[in-house]
Formats: C-alpha cells, sequence, structure tokens
C-alpha cells in the first residue's frame, strides 16, 4: 500500500498575490515564499471562492462554494452534513491538527474546526498553545494549563457574542476599544510563536514516525493593523521615522477599525496611499522573514518526498483600489485572485507554473486524492471524484473544469450594521448590500453586482479591472452570464435540505452575558 503523505496547509491570510516575487512583484519582499516556489508548483491564476476568511475556510475545507455551504456570515455555522476535510483525513487514518492565528476560524463556534483531533488558537483573551510552548516546569505547566482552559470557558461566549451581535460589534469599533483586542486580546495571534510551535511538532512527529499527519496553518501577520517590526519599516518606508504625518496617520489608522472595512467616499492622499501600502510591505516582508525555518525545513528531501505541501490566501486586500478598502464588499482581482503554490511529495512538478484559472475550492479535492481518501456518497450530497478534480491532475492533463471558476462576495452583515452607523449615505451609493459573483474563463471575467449591471474585463490586457468591455463584447458577456446562471443553479441544488439559518444573537435575552461583558467594562 502507498504510504499516505504528511500534509501541511498553510494559510496566508490577507495576503495579496501581487506582493511576491514570484507573481512578478519588484520589491524584495518574499525572498523565502519564492525560494519554495522554486521548488514547487505555481498556480498563476489561482481564485478564491470568497473574498473574507469565513466563507473562504468553509469552502477550503468542504470543496463547495459558499452559495452551496452558506457559512457567509460571522454568525453562521457550518451545516453538520458536510464532511470537512479534518473530518474526513480523520476517518482515513490522519492525525489531524491546526495552528490557527484568525480569531474567526479559531474562536468562533462556526464548525470550521469540526474533525481536528486538536486545534491551538493563538488569537483572542485566552490563546491556546501547545503545552511545550509555556516553558513552565511541572506541576506549574499542568496548572497553568488547567487555569486558561477556565478562562476560555469564560471568554469564548463573550467572544462569539462580538460576532453574532450588532451592538456588540459596533462597540468594538470605537477607536478606544480597538487597541485593547489587536494589542491584549491578540487580535492577529502570534505568527513567531505560531511558527516555533510548528517547526517543533513536525520535527518531533517526523523523529517519532507516527501517523500521517495534517497540519493546518493559519498566519495574520499582513492583516490591519499595521505594526511590524521597525527594521522592516525602515527597509519598506525609510521615511516613516522622520515624517511626523506619516506617523500620526498611521497611528490613527491603526485604530479606526472601520475605515479598514469600508468603500471610500472619498480617495486615499497620495502619502496615505503610500504608506498604507510600504506598511504592507513591510508586513509580508516580517512574515516572510518568519516563515524562513519552516519552508526550509519543509524542503529537506527527507522531509520533502513524504510530504504535501500547500500555500494559499483565503484572500487578497483592497488599498484603495476601486475605492474600495479590506476585503468586505467586492470580487475584483484584489481580493480573490490569491497565490497558490504547490510542493507536490517527492518534487513531483517542481519549478513549475501552471497558467490554468483554477479555485482554490479545489486544496480539498487536492488533500483528500493525495491522501488517498474518497466522498462516501450520501442522501444530501452527491459522491465526489476527488482525484478528478485535484490541483495534481492539472498538472499533467487539460483542466478537468476548463477554467471555468467563480467567486463570490457576500456582503457581511455585520460590517453593514457598522456602515449604518458610521457612513449610512455609502450604502446605496456603493450597493453594499448586493451581492456581488464572478465567472471566471480564461483571460475573461463577468462580475455581477446582482440587480444593478454587469461588468466585463480582460485580465490579459486589463489586470486592474479599469475598462469596462461590456458593450464591446456583448456575446462574451452573455455566455459568461450563462455559465454564472447555470452555477447559481447548481450550486443551489447541492445545498443541504431544509437548511436554516442560525438567528442573530440579541444580548438583551442574555443576562448571563451581559453580567460578563459588565464586569469587564462594555456595558454600564
Amino acid at each position: 500500500m502507498k504510504k499516505q503523505p504528511n500534509i501541511i496547509l498553510l494559510v496566508l491570510d490577507t495576503h495579496r498575490y501581487d506582493r511576491l516575487a514570484t507573481y512578478g512583484y519588484q520589491r524584495h519582499t518574499s525572498p523565502n515564499i519564492d525560494a519554495f516556489a522554486r521548488q514547487a508548483t505555481v498556480f498563476e491564476n489561482g481564485i478564491s471562492p470568497a473574498q473574507w476568511t469565513i466563507p473562504s475556510h468553509a469552502s477550503l475545507f468542504t470543496g463547495e462554494y459558499p452559495t452551496t455551504h452558506q457559512t457567509i456570515q460571522a454568525h453562521l455555522s457550518l451545516d453538520s452534513r458536510f464532511d470537512t476535510l479534518a473530518t474526513l483525513l480523520t476517518k482515513h487514518g490522519y492525525n489531524t491538527i491546526g495552528f490557527c492565528n484568525n480569531p474567526l476560524v479559531g474562536i468562533l463556534n462556526n464548525g470550521l474546526k469540526r474533525g481536528f483531533n486538536t486545534f491551538y488558537n493563538y488569537s483572542g483573551a485566552v490563546p491556546s498553545k501547545p503545552r511545550s510552548s509555556n516553558h513552565l516546569p511541572n506541576p506549574f505547566n499542568s496548572l497553568w494549563e488547567w487555569y486558561t482552559q477556565q478562562l476560555r470557558k469564560v471568554s469564548y461566549p463573550i467572544q462569539n457574542a462580538f460576532a453574532r451581535s450588532d451592538f456588540l460589534f459596533r462597540l468594538s469599533l470605537n477607536p478606544l476599544f480597538v487597541p485593547i483586542w489587536t494589542r491584549m486580546f491578540k487580535f492577529k495571534g502570534d505568527t513567531a510563536q505560531t511558527l516555533r510551535d510548528v517547526r517543533d511538532y513536525l520535527a518531533h512527529v517526523n523523529d517519532t514516525k507516527s501517523d500521517p499527519q495534517f497540519v493546518f496553518i493559519n498566519l495574520m501577520e499582513t492583516h490591519l493593523p499595521y505594526t511590524p517590526p521597525e527594521t522592516f519599516i525602515d527597509k519598506f518606508a525609510p521615511y516613516f521615522k522622520e515624517d511626523r504625518q506619516v506617523r500620526t496617520f498611521m497611528r490613527n489608522y491603526n485604530t479606526q477599525a472601520f475605515r479598514w472595512l469600508m468603500p471610500m467616499d472619498e480617495r486615499f492622499k497620495e502619502m496615505e496611499f503610500a504608506i498604507l501600502n510600504d506598511m504592507y510591505d513591510s508586513e509580508v516582508a516580517y512574515q516572510d522573514h518568519l516563515l524562513s525555518e519552516l519552508l526550509e525545513f519543509l524542503c529537506r528531501p527527507e522531509i520533502a518526498d513524504d510530504t504535501l505541501t500547500i500555500i494559499v490566501s483565503d484572500h487578497g486586500e483592497g488599498l484603495g483600489e476601486h475605492d474600495f478598502m479590506g476585503h468586505s464588499f467586492v470580487a475584483y482581482q484584489e481580493l480573490v485572485h490569491v497565490p497558490l503554490i504547490i510542493k507536490f511529495p517527492q518534487n513531483n512538478a517542481a519549478d513549475k507554473r501552471i497558467s490554468n484559472v483554477v479555485s482554490t475550492r479545489r486544496i480539498f479535492h487536492t488533500i483528500l486524492s493525495a491522501a488517498g481518501a474518497n466522498i462516501v456518497e450520501s442522501k444530501h450530497r452527491p459522491t465526489t471524484d476527488v482525484r478528478q478534480l485535484s490541483l495534481a491532475r492539472t498538472v499533467q492533463m487539460p483542466d478537468p473544469e476548463n477554467e471555468i471558476v467563480f467567486a463570490e462576495a457576500y456582503a457581511p452583515n455585520t460590517f453593514l450594521s457598522m456602515m449604518e452607523t458610521h457612513a449610512p449615505q455609502l450604502i446605496e451609493t456603493f450597493h453594499c448590500k448586493v451581492n456581488r459573483r464572478a465567472s471566471f474563463h480564461e483571460h475573461d471575467k463577468l462580475v455581477r453586482v446582482d440587480g444593478v449591471k454587469n461588468e466585463l474585463f480582460n485580465l490579459a490586457t486589463d489586470p486592474l479591472e479599469e475598462n469596462n468591455i461590456i458593450h464591446e463584447h456583448p456575446q462574451k458577456a452573455s455566455k459568461l452570464s450563462y455559465k454564472l446562471d447555470s452555477f447559481m443553479t447548481r450550486a443551489v441544488a447541492r445545498r443541504p435540505e431544509n437548511w436554516q439559518a442560525n438567528k442573530t444573537l440579541n444580548i438583551e435575552d442574555d443576562e448571563t452575558l451581559r453580567q460578563q461583558l459588565r464586569a469587564l467594562g462594555y456595558l454600564e
């Protein structure tokens, strides 16, 4: 029987594809990822099924588009009838473990952790980490672990409440509170500690020759707020130290979380645009620096021969393009075109580039195919041939989906609620309550703003999507629109029967939660 490979799924949260030299960037932001990519297969046109964390991760873990899995809001949970990637791999002999820095994946009760044997969460008020990372002698190590478990029992319901309550979410965006949850409560987790723990864990399991491993890693370094070490700021924004206006803008912007998410009523000034981009690059470079040891370890022949390593982003980030900041509402390339780099076992297809447009939801099929697993047919879901949709197949032969790929942008309700408080006039102007969808075929991309307009772009000649050519090419637009309609019909049909959305939390109905929030100073 063929040995099952270890599988590493590394998600670089909020990482733009165009900030890596592997994808043509001119700045020296990513020497370690670029070196890894030269020993792997680079997919030049990987498309995320969604523009933000929760629906994108749900697609990675189920292989389904958001319209099917319907995990599209912070208060929704993945339907239990979907077998997650971790669940299926566990059934096929894998030890499944997560090292996560994103609170939307690691803290919320949304079903994304389902199936993992062990799941460490580095973000939030009380992070959970491997016992070995505490560096305490016994019995203090055990006592500390017990103590933090008790604290998590109290803190997790409160942290979940902020995702499910419009009132609490708006409250959290007050600039007075933003430093609390970004710094004290470690919104972005701890990238350096995470990577040390992952490296130690992989070295241990390699030495002990244990069961095959599925290791999921989520890193948040390139997400706002931008606070990279001074060394990296000096390299990519050397003017930062000397320009008080720049420092003041960045300090204020890092506390104005509502501005991270909204469309822009006026465009950034030249200085503002420059410093946001340079600070983003600084974060990219810092994260790449921290990744050096892990990527070097994964490239060792004795490790690489038996390991499938996938580097991907769940989505990108808007930095003012199309008058949007962040990753809340649109389906343009700065959000859905993501890095996708795969190092197959035994160095198969090393230093190869694939130009096909492919959906990153197929990471689900790629991993299960490599593990020798299959999805069992059920009442709710037809059987899926994971080998057919594995990205390994696309490397060797014509793509099974014929480069027909879709992306969806469901507007996050919590952000809409925030806008109704801070900038209600922008909701209608930018059609923020309207879902966006995109269909891709080769170089052509149709963007549908439901009930408002369609846009057609040629990504080969117009990669920034600045020139809508829908009137010049009505036949192309019609074909892509037809494919999008057909996709929606199929996606809805695959949705579990009698699916029901969870209700948004009303804190007025939960006196225990209100008392806990009063104790923390959030309520009077």
